[in-house]
């Protein structure tokens, strides 16, 4: 597939994907005729990618992970003390933002619970299990 049908069905921008490839968290298979052409591991790949950054992470320690997972994948996993340490430190900045999140989620519903529109709680709820 080209660039277009991997950003349509991840949801990334052409334009991050190139960056993906830039910062060396994707590499992409080229045609005879130099395009870029991907596969269905590539969707998986730049999805998970994409997911770490929104989830906050920094791409360089996006590819420490990505990285370590592939060394995992390949029955070698492999971790230096110092990207052990890295993504330690990455943890608690990780777990912060869970709690921060956790707290504004409860705060929205304990809000709505004590208002008029606990119909609309109720409704994010089956729409969340739903999925």
């Amino acid at each position: 597939m080209k660039i277009g049908e991997l950003a349509t069905r991840t949801g990334v921008t052409t334009r991050l994907i190139r960056y993906y490839e830039q910062q060396d968290l994707l590499e992409a298979d080229r045609a005879a005729n130099g395009y870029r052409t991907y596969t269905e591991e590539h969707v998986e790949r730049v999805s998970r990618v994409a997911g770490l950054v929104q989830a906050g992470i920094p791409t360089r320690l996006v590819k420490i992970l990505i990285d370590a997972e592939d060394a995992a994948n390949r029955e070698d996993p492999t971790c230096p003390r110092e990207v052990a340490e890295q993504l330690a430190s990455e943890l608690v900045g990780v777990q912060a933002r869970i709690d921060c999140l956790t707290r504004s989620r409860d705060s929205i519903r304990k809000f709505l619970t004590a208002t008029q529109h606990k119909v609309l709680l109720r409704e994010e709820q089956e729409a969340t299990a739903a999925v």
